[in-house]
């Protein structure tokens, strides 16, 4: 775990110019999707990340919210959570939870490599998986949309491997509380 954390340091320390292979793309072995790539709903960017959701949804602040996970990316081409991001959907399911009444939706998103239709179809698939784990945790499904935010909103950049990395993610947004 030091090690990933050192070199994910390392990665956005140098050259925001270093190479991405272009025959690996994050849309590889996807089919095409049709249909409108939706954006998040609007609302501040919860600059805590999911540790705040629980101190949202215990106040008054007025929805749509968005959280970033801080944890949950993706390996390239791939919507399987991995096993160091389940503590975090879990305790996101906990926390929705103990607030039966919040309703979210989750946007999945990849990088900008590959075709805007085939990351769109990426995307969305990286948000059900995300949808499934917390209902496999205990969160009632009629209460999260998934969605496809596609290579849209990108938290960093598509130019380098860490960038890359950051851009393969999932965010929460809570619509009602």
């Amino acid at each position: 775990m030091v090690l990933l954390l050192l070199l994910l340091l390392l990665t956005r320390c140098g050259d925001d110019r270093a190479a991405v292979d272009p025959a690996v793309t994050d849309a590889a072995a996807f089919p095409v999707e049709t249909g409108p790539v939706l954006p998040p709903t609007a609302g501040p960017a919860s600059p805590a990340g999911v540790s705040g959701l629980d101190a949202y949804l215990a106040g008054s602040d007025a929805a749509p919210r968005t959280f970033a996970f801080e944890r949950v990316n993706f390996d390239t081409g791939a919507s399987t959570i991995r096993p160091q991001d389940r503590p975090e959907i879990q305790a996101v399911a906990a926390v929705l939870s103990r607030y039966p009444n919040a309703h979210v939706r989750l946007y999945g998103y990849a990088d900008a490599r590959g075709s805007d239709a085939a990351n769109r179809t990426l995307a969305q698939a990286r948000a059900d998986v995300v949808r499934s784990a917390l209902i496999a945790s205990g969160v009632d499904g009629r209460r999260i949309e998934s969605l496809s935010g596609g290579e849209t909103n990108p938290v960093d950049s598509n130019a380098t491997a860490g960038g890359l990395a950051e851009n393969r993610r999932t965010e929460l947004v809570v619509v009602q509380r």
